[in-house]
């Protein structure tokens, strides 16, 4: 299938140019013709595609071991005798770990393979699950023991998302990176949940400890047979050479990366998604305590679980609307600031729409209609990162998503304080619509699709048709 670059004067020294005799493209100069140089390594579609599936398990499983702690905190609490601030303790560790392997895990996988890193993350995180209710019976200081084991899983699950933005780059063409991207991020919402589900069953059924074993072996299940399978046997071994000798596509000087980040381009980038994710953050953390708050007599599983549903199809509409749109000629920065538009602009007028005097079926309508439209993220802002910068995608990734992180952190703290001192909610409402809309404006001004990870030099000022 033929794709055709819009902004062809920046690509790699990778790429070949030359004259053929062809009629000329509806877009794209004529007689120029773009071929990888032995170096094209996309995934055929049925590959693809299967990739797509395995990839979205693996999201979803990462989801089902990152919950399995906050669902069993409660009974964990009344077995070691938490009090709350510890158990608070235990459960914020993962994000403090998380944080750090954003920037490395993205590193690593531009230069030796995102799947590598992932397989390897998801061995080892999966063991973790597995093993967190033998250490937490065996161990002395069952607190301490779980607030580092938390620690060590955010530190190992950091990786994932920086690895798959580094592998989408590689290895899936531009006109299809929206829907693998927008199916994979929705297994985040599937293993929500399901763990949500299973694991309330599985808690009353056999106790806490199933849900830890259930979901860690299933992760390390998931990673056998994506070794077995996919990558026929081979590694997954990373080497010191092996990440020295990445290849071209990851020697990105300190040079380089100083003039990557001066580009107003890859700024609005990092500050669109630290709005995006502090928003999101926001109202994960909050929104059941809303409902509780200002529904008391409202059924649980009704608001925890129909706004999650909606969020699934979201998802993948939003990456198979975007990919058909580049695939019929629209400019890629156009698609990618529409869907930026209705994750952040048209989601908050539903945001808003809560800080009135409504009824709890308006307000699960209100919520699932903005949990829905705050996917549209991830083939916006999310797949950005992979136009401007393919040969860095994943450290570019791991940037926005550490900023996104440590600045979710801080707003839902300081929400609580809001919803404190004014007695409202709709202090909470208001100022992630204000977020959403200074990160909306920076984008919609300053988003391009361009490359911007290649020494102007050695640039070739030609409009190349792949």
């Amino acid at each position: 299938m033929a794709v055709t670059q819009k902004h062809g004067k920046n690509y790699g020294p990778d790429l070949v140019c030359h004259k053929e005799h062809h009629p000329p493209d509806k877009i794209g100069a004529p007689g120029c013709h773009k071929k990888w140089a032995e170096h094209n390594n996309n995934w055929p579609r049925p590959l693809a595609r299967i990739w797509t599936v395995v990839l979205l398990l693996g999201t979803c499983l990462l989801y089902c071991a990152r919950v399995a702690m906050p669902i069993c905190a409660v009974s964990m609490a009344e077995k070691f005798n938490w009090s709350k601030r510890e158990s608070g303790m235990v459960l914020g560790s993962f994000f403090w770990g998380y944080c750090f392997t954003q920037v490395f895990g993205g590193h690593v996988s531009d230069r030796v393979g995102g799947e590598k890193v992932l397989l390897l993350s998801a061995a080892a995180w999966g063991m973790m699950t597995a093993f967190t209710p033998i250490l937490a019976h065996f161990c002395s200081q069952p607190m301490f023991c779980m607030t580092l084991a938390r620690f060590l899983m955010g530190l190992l699950q950091g990786v994932h998302y920086p690895s798959l933005a580094s592998l989408c780059s590689q290895k899936v063409v531009e006109s299809e990176r929206g829907f693998l991207m927008s199916t994979v991020s929705s297994g985040s919402y599937l293993g929500t949940l399901l763990i949500g589900g299973a694991g309330s069953v599985m808690l009353d059924l056999y106790g806490w400890e199933s849900v830890f074993y259930v979901s860690g072996l299933l992760a390390v299940m998931w990673a056998y047979c994506m070794w077995k399978y996919l990558l026929k046997g081979e590694g997954p071994i990373i080497t010191l050479e092996s990440l020295g000798n990445g290849g071209p596509q990851s020697k990105l000087t300190k040079r380089h990366w100083l003039r990557l980040f001066r580009q107003p381009a890859v700024s609005a980038v990092i500050i669109t998604h630290l709005c995006t994710a502090s928003t999101f953050f926001t109202l994960l953390s909050w929104l059941p305590t809303f409902f509780i708050d200002t529904f008391p007599d409202a059924k649980g599983w009704v608001f925890n679980v129909i706004p999650w549903l909606v969020a699934i199809p979201s998802s993948l509409f939003s990456g198979c609307l975007s990919d058909h749109l580049i695939s019929q000629g629209f400019d890629t920065a156009s698609v990618r600031k529409l869907m930026q538009f209705f994750s952040m602009g048209v989601s908050s007028v539903f945001t808003l729409l809560l800080c009135g005097n409504i009824t709890f079926s308006w307000a699960i309508a209100y919520v699932s209609v903005t949990i829905g439209l705050t996917t549209f993220s991830h083939s916006g802002v999310s797949l950005n990162v992979q136009d401007l910068a393919p040969s860095c995608a994943g450290a570019l990734f791991g940037v926005t998503n550490t900023c996104g992180a440590f600045s979710g952190v801080l707003m839902v703290y300081f929400s609580g304080y809001l919803i404190e001192a004014t007695g409202s909610w709709a202090s909470m409402f208001s100022l992630i619509t204000a977020v959403n809309l200074l990160g909306l404006c920076i984008f919609l001004a300053f988003a391009e699709a361009r490359r911007v990870d290649i020494d102007p030099s050695r640039n070739h000022h030609h409009h190349i048709h792949l």
